[in-house]
């Protein structure tokens, strides 16, 4: 009996302790409900509050967040120079406006401008969305072009090996100039509601857009960029016909398609303008199918064997000994530079007389064949 007492003592305190445990188990766990429970009320309350916001957003005529889209200094500088001159810029303005200073007292346009005459321009300029547009910071570009291949041959095991040797040329590229003018009445520059930048946005970028488009389809490159179908080293396939696209016209269209090497091919684009792309549309293959198909979905081009379309309302009609279709891969074939995207010159006095401001506008661009294997053209016979 004696040894048990010791025993039932030692019990007793491990249960004081276990209870002492688990009532701090307990106050703990009470202790994290709580906080869960107060989370959780929070928690609701944040999403009544944004339920709320979103009802009230939604309803018609509710109280909207205005975003504001403000303009830059560069952007505004330039706005209120155009509109009123340089006398009357601020200070912060006219800091804005001179960093663009050329030599010749005009300004360059802020970047928002000249992106947006760039797509309009192409508009206006088809080849420009589809050949390799780069910037240039000199009068001149030149491009190391390779003009021969080596010449392999199979030897005998102690035979001479033949000579080969590569050969290479350049090709040269030249910006030129464009130039515009255009007349503004003061009474349009003094009055706030007239979008005077946008206005004269589209009518420097309809002109250049014209001017280009030309050149870069048939410009002689005197004076001007020089177009793809006055490049002479481009192979050609000739129609059969002086008149038409050929007796066996979709039989050409074919034969043109598959002379270009097949490393541009998969690349390549059909060049025409409306008319002769109004003749394609009507030509079957033996078998009675169209050559032409509509784009699967919207925004896709309208294809011709397969490969796609631009309408270039530059390019000839048909006729005897004319070029009007191209094909080819213009990223690889045709290049243009720009060496001055746009710049304007405000010119207050000489129209002064009959209360008009007169805005100058120029651009540098040049552009050329740089591979004529990239391009074949089909030739209408003499």
């Amino acid at each position: 009996m004696d040894t048990l007492g010791p025993i039932e003592t030692r019990s007793e305190d491990e249960n004081d302790a276990l209870a002492q445990a688990t009532s701090a188990v307990e106050e703990l766990r009470s202790a994290a409900e709580q906080r869960h429970t107060a989370h959780q009320t929070e928690v609701r309350g944040l999403n009544d509050r944004i339920a709320s916001l979103e009802t009230r957003l939604n309803r018609p005529g509710g109280t909207q967040t205005e975003t504001r889209n403000e303009p830059t200094i560069e952007q505004r500088a330039f706005g209120n120079f155009l509109r009123h001159g340089q006398t009357n810029l601020t200070a912060e303005e006219q800091r804005a406006l001179t960093v663009g200073v050329d030599a010749n007292g005009g300004y360059t346009v802020p970047d928002n401008f000249v992106a947006e005459l760039l797509r309009d321009v192409v508009n206006f300029s088809p080849v420009r969305q589809y050949a390799r547009v780069m910037s240039v910071a000199g009068a001149n570009v030149r491009m190391p072009k390779r003009t021969g291949n080596m010449t392999a041959q199979w030897v005998a095991e102690i035979g001479d090996r033949p000579e080969t040797q590569p050969t290479y040329g350049e090709v040269e590229l030249t910006p030129f100039e464009a130039a515009c003018w255009v007349p503004v009445s003061n009474q349009l520059l003094e009055d706030s509601a007239f979008d005077l930048e946008a206005e004269l946005r589209f009518d420097a970028s309809e002109e250049f857009g014209r001017l280009e488009g030309v050149a870069f389809v048939s410009g002689d490159g005197v004076g001007k960029p020089k177009g793809i179908l006055t490049e002479a080293s481009i192979a050609t396939i000739t129609s059969g016909n002086a008149s038409t696209l050929g007796t066996g016209p979709a039989d050409k269209l074919v034969d043109l398609y598959y002379a270009l090497n097949p490393a541009y091919r998969r690349n390549g684009t059909w060049a025409m303008n409306s008319k002769s792309l109004a003749a394609i549309r009507k030509l079957k293959d033996t078998q009675g199918n169209f050559l032409w198909s509509p784009g699967i979905t919207a925004g896709q081009p309208e294809t011709i064997l397969g490969r796609p379309v631009i309408d270039l309302p530059d390019m000839p009609d048909v006729g005897a000994n004319a070029l009007p279709i191209i094909f080819g891969d213009f990223a690889q074939g045709y290049r243009i530079v720009d060496r001055v995207q746009l710049q304007v010159l405000r010119d207050p006095y000489t129209l002064a007389t009959k209360g008009q401001t007169r805005f100058h506008f120029r651009r540098r661009v040049g552009g050329g064949v740089v591979k004529a294997e990239a391009f074949k053209a089909l030739k209408i016979a003499v």
